[in-house]
């Protein structure tokens, strides 16, 4: 046996062409997807805040209103949140959902919950 037959050892065109496609989805998925969750925290900081400064659910709704403007919030107003009085502490509550096109009929929806701390 002079010379055995030596086993190759790497990635096919089809794998490196399958793995790129995925990696691909995930980019795009990503890029689309970090606005909405960015859009969230902004929500919840601006519904910590408004909740510590408001006195009457009129004057939180309307301070949410002008925190969303500056914020650039746009999936949620103050006439969705949900004021109430916890321990004679004011709790704002929400909850809204974020659909994000992908291709066709397909979408990828994101549930957004919180309440104020």
């Amino acid at each position: 046996m002079a010379s055995a037959a030596k086993k190759q050892a790497g990635i096919t065109l089809i794998g490196l062409l399958f793995w790129g496609a995925l990696i691909a989805f995930v980019v795009i998925v990503g890029i689309q997807a970090v606005p909405a969750v960015q859009e969230s925290w902004s929500v919840q900081r601006v519904v910590d805040k408004v909740a510590r400064e408001g006195d009457s659910v009129d004057a939180i709704r309307l301070a949410f209103d002008r925190h969303a403007e500056v914020e650039y919030i746009t999936s949620l107003a103050g006439r969705d949140l949900v004021i109430t009085k916890v321990d004679g502490k004011v709790v704002v509550s929400y909850a809204y959902n974020k659909e994000i096109h992908l291709a066709g009929p397909a979408y990828l929806e994101f549930k957004f919950v919180g309440h104020s701390h």
